[in-house]
């Protein structure tokens, strides 16, 4: 499903204009992705899930092609925890 298959589906089930629709999905979707980015706050949606910030800490790999030691530096990255009642209706 993409954004603009979502976007319809509102469209249909509410009579909003589609204009509307579109506006207000693409401001959840920049307010959801500030608030990982840059408050590196989580989101959390009751009975769907939560945007989580995740930590990497910094660790050494090696570059199989040249056999050399590389360092990948510490790093943030988004992740997606679904809600337990989102997980039994999966089931």
């Amino acid at each position: 499903m993409t954004k603009a298959d979502i976007i319809n589906k509102i469209v249909n089930e509410t009579g909003l204009a589609k204009k509307d629709v579109a506006i207000t999905v693409e401001a959840f979707m920049e307010e959801v992705r500030n608030s990982l980015a840059e408050r590196k706050e989580d989101v959390f949606l009751r009975g769907f899930g939560s945007f989580i910030v995740k930590h990497r800490a910094q660790k050494t790999a090696r570059n199989i092609s040249k056999n050399t030691t590389i360092v990948i530096e510490a790093h943030d990255f988004p992740a997606f925890k679904p809600s337990k009642s989102f997980i039994a209706k999966m089931k």
